[in-house]
């Protein structure tokens, strides 16, 4: 189920064909911020650079993502964090709704990611349409919050990428 953002956006609930398809989402806030290496408190700052991933050990399987950001005035910003049992591509967006998350919880003014995901990229920036009811609401939802950034993505080669790669397998392994 959405958490605080179903409460604001109920109809993000009634796009979702049935209750198996929801995934959980953690709203990014100062209280939950805890588990970010590399921050204190939030700073204003003006472009961040976030390089994610997500995976999953099985497709569907456990699962866990990896963000790495760049350009934060505390210093680089690295999440590892399980998200359950999901596949590999609603792993990959849910690294990116945790990069968008940072860098408006950080009141960034512009955001650019690097992924290794090359169908995700291609779906953000509307290359390919997204058309698979797992996926549709949390591309609707990564794109209503990239809005209110100057937001940019690039695919970039999975050895460029190694470690969000690397913090995305550990919190698979890892699992809470």
């Amino acid at each position: 189920m959405f958490s605080i953002f179903a409460q604001e956006h109920p109809q993000v609930l009634e796009d979702m064909n049935n209750e198996e398809e929801c995934v959980e989402i953690s709203i990014l806030t100062p209280e939950n911020m805890s588990g970010m290496v590399g921050t204190s408190s939030p700073h204003t700052m003006s472009d961040l650079v976030a390089y994610i991933d997500g995976g999953s050990l099985g497709n569907p399987g456990p699962s866990g993502i990896g963000v790495v950001i760049d350009g934060s005035t505390d210093g680089t910003i690295r999440i590892a964090k399980w998200i359950g049992h999901q596949d590999n591509n609603v792993a990959e967006y849910l690294a990116l709704l945790e990069a968008l998350q940072c860098a408006l919880g950080l009141k960034a003014e512009a955001l650019h990611v690097f992924s290794d995901s090359e169908v995700m990229v291609k779906q953000m920036s509307g290359e390919y349409s997204c058309r698979s009811p797992r996926l549709y609401s949390l591309n609707w939802i990564c794109r209503k919050l990239a809005r209110s950034l100057d937001f940019s993505i690039s695919h970039v080669r999975r050895e460029n990428n190694a470690e969000a790669n690397r913090l995305a397998s550990s919190a698979a392994r890892n699992a809470e």
